[in-house]
C-alpha cells in the first residue's frame, strides 16, 4: 500500500511540499501562448494547403501555387497576428477597465463592496466569524480586493498575456506550419507529397496539443487531421467544380 502510494505521488504534475506550495501560490500567474501556436499553426496549414488543393483541383499552373502561397503566408500571417494582437489587447484593456471600476467603487462605497465580498464567500460555504475574517483580510488590501472581485464577480483570469507576444507567436506558427504544404508541393510539383506532408503536420499539431488536454495523443492527432483535411478537401472540390470556368493556357 505504501509503495503504491509512493508510486502514485511520483506521477503528480508538481510537488506538494510546504515550501514548493508557497512558492507556486505566491508567484504571478503564468501566461501561456500555446493557444496562439495551435491557432496559428492549424490556420496556416489549412489556408496554405487549401490554396494548393484549390489550384490543383482547378488544374492551374504550378507557378500560381508559388505566387498565391507566398502571398498567403505573408499577408494572412500578418493579418492573423494583427487580429490576435487586437483581440488580446482588448481583453487586457477590459481587465484593466474593470480593475479601475472596482477601485472607484471601493473608494466611493466601501461598505457595499465589502458586502459583495461577504456574499461571494458565503456562497462558498464560509459563515460566522470565519466569513467576517475573510472579508476583513481581503478588504484590508485594495489590490487584493479589486483582483478578487475581477476573478469572483466578473470571472476574469488573473493571467494576462502580452498582445505583442500573442501576435508574434500566432504569426510565427502560421508561417512555419504554412510552409510545409507549399514547399512539399513545389518540390517536384507533387500533390501527393503535399497531402502526406500536410497530414503529418495536422497530426503532429493535434498530438502536441494533447499535452494540455485530457485526450490521448492519438485521438487528438486524428481529430485535428480530420478537421484540417476536410477543409482542404472542400477547397479541392470547389476548384475542380470551377475548372470548366477557368481558361488558363498551360
Amino acid at each position: 500500500m505504501v509503495n503504491s502510494l509512493a508510486t502514485s505521488r511520483e506521477k503528480l504534475e508538481h510537488s506538494h511540499t510546504i515550501d514548493e506550495i508557497r512558492a507556486r501560490l505566491t508567484q504571478d500567474a503564468n501566461s501561456s501562448y500555446i493557444r496562439d501556436w495551435i491557432y496559428g499553426g492549424i490556420d496556416g496549414t489549412i489556408t496554405t494547403f487549401a490554396i494548393v488543393a484549390g489550384i490543383v483541383g482547378a488544374n492551374l499552373p504550378g507557378t500560381v501555387v508559388l505566387v498565391l502561397g507566398l502571398a498567403n503566408l505573408i499577408a494572412d500571417g500578418f493579418a492573423m497576428g494583427a487580429g490576435n494582437y487586437s483581440a488580446t489587447k482588448a481583453e487586457l484593456d477590459e481587465y484593466q477597465r474593470l480593475l479601475a471600476i472596482e477601485h472607484k467603487h471601493i473608494k466611493l462605497d466601501p461598505d457595499g463592496e465589502r458586502e459583495e465580498i461577504r456574499q461571494i464567500f458565503a456562497l462558498k460555504g464560509f459563515e460566522g466569524t470565519e466569513l467576517e475574517r475573510v472579508v476583513d483580510v481581503i478588504s484590508a488590501d485594495d489590490e487584493l480586493w479589486v483582483k478578487t472581485m475581477a476573478v469572483e464577480e466578473y470571472g476574469l483570469s488573473p493571467a494576462t498575456k502580452s498582445p505583442l507576444m500573442a501576435a508574434l507567436n500566432t504569426s510565427a506558427a502560421f508561417a512555419l506550419a504554412g510552409l510545409v504544404p507549399l514547399v512539399s508541393y513545389l518540390i517536384g510539383y507533387s500533390f501527393t507529397s503535399c497531402v502526406v506532408a500536410t497530414g503529418l503536420v495536422f497530426f503532429a499539431i493535434g498530438a502536441a496539443k494533447s499535452r494540455w488536454s485530457l485526450s490521448g495523443w492519438l485521438r487528438s492527432g486524428v481529430e485535428t487531421l480530420l478537421i484540417g483535411m476536410s477543409a482542404a478537401g472542400l477547397s479541392y472540390v470547389i476548384g475542380a467544380a470551377l475548372r470548366s470556368f477557368v481558361n488558363v493556357p498551360m
